[in-house]
């Protein structure tokens, strides 16, 4: 079973940066997809990235795309987000999500079967 826990959100300043780690309990890493999506107060979830369960596939909204970068380390059954040069429009709760299949997953939260419960990021101007 899939249990996911996030970890590594907090305050900081515009610019600054944050690395968020998104771990698997349930050691079931192996050949899930794997997601991060975020959602500020009042919003919907929004899309961040996503990762094949190989690593060699990544997709990113174009929000964050040269700023933040996805990564995986199966092995440890942990993903990864790194956030560089946040603004303050970045602050949200961030989540993981998985998926069992080989293809890099999409934008769409409905396409995830499992999700972590978030972790706050918020960015000071």
């Amino acid at each position: 079973q899939v249990q996911l826990v996030e970890s590594g959100g907090g305050l900081v300043q515009a610019g600054g940066s944050l690395r968020l780690s998104c771990a698997d309990s349930g050691r079931t890493f192996t050949y899930y997809t794997m997601g991060w999506f975020r959602q500020a107060p009042g919003q919907e979830r929004e899309f961040v990235a996503a990762i094949s369960w190989t690593g060699r596939s990544t997709k990113y909204a174009d929000s964050v795309r040269g700023r933040f970068a996805i990564s995986r380390d199966s092995a440890k059954n942990t993903m990864y987000l790194q956030m560089n040069s946040l603004k303050p429009e970045d602050t949200a709760v961030y989540s993981c999500a998985g998926r069992r299949t080989a293809a890099v997953g999409g934008p769409s939260p409905d396409e995830y079967d499992y999700w972590g419960e978030g972790t706050q990021v918020t960015v000071s101007s």
